[in-house]
């Protein structure tokens, strides 16, 4: 069956977040940057806004927990901003050659919805979207099999016809399981080929 709509997951695939970039100014070594994001600024602490969770409470949680680091923490949210790195160009170059085709365009992101209201107009690209389902906005994220489901529902998207990307094997692996034809993102050079591949462009 041909593939009538393509899905990109956003970070790590069109734009590069990375907390680091944000912790790298606060802390004076590498090591106090790698403790602080795994042992109290953690992904899965992250992930829960990603989910819906307001940072306004996860910050308060989380300072009440360690207080020692009241101002490191309220950084993650008052200086969210400076964890954006650049637009990942080669790959926003692919999508714009999908867009030149007429083929549906769509992305399926985990990301906080009020983040994403700050982030969404320093990236012009994202307007090449017919729809972008933010898991903040609906109270589901990835991996979970629901967001996909309600990702295709919503959409009226058929499973078959529908190819998704993105870098993390785990969601990938739940797009698999409900029929969707999909792949793990590694370089844009691999996208282009797999489009190619599928149909969906034309080999340069």
């Amino acid at each position: 069956m041909s593939i009538k709509a393509v899905v990109f997951d956003l970070g790590g695939v069109l734009i590069d977040w990375n907390p680091r970039y944000l912790y790298r100014k606060i802390f004076g070594t590498e090591d106090e940057v790698e403790h602080f994001l795994e042992n109290i600024c953690t992904s899965d602490w992250n992930a829960e806004q990603d989910a819906g969770r307001s940072f306004k409470e996860a910050v308060r949680l989380l300072q009440k927990k360690y207080p020692e680091y009241a101002i490191e923490i309220a950084a993650y949210d008052e200086r969210w901003q400076e964890m954006l790195g650049p637009e990942l160009t080669p790959t926003i170059n692919v999508l714009k050659d999908v867009h030149k085709n007429g083929t549906q365009l769509f992305a399926l992101t985990n990301w906080s919805s009020e983040k994403f209201r700050i982030a969404k107009p320093q990236f012009p690209f994202l307007e090449l979207f017919e729809n972008i389902l933010v898991s903040g906005e609906v109270g589901l994220k990835k991996p979970d099999i629901a967001i996909f489901k309600l990702f295709l529902d919503k959409y009226r998207l058929t499973a078959a016809t529908t190819f998704y990307i993105d870098d993390n094997l785990e969601n990938v692996e739940v797009a698999l399981s409900l029929g969707m034809q999909a792949i793990q993102f590694s370089s844009a050079q691999q996208l282009r080929n797999e489009l190619v591949n599928i149909g969906v462009l034309q080999e340069h």
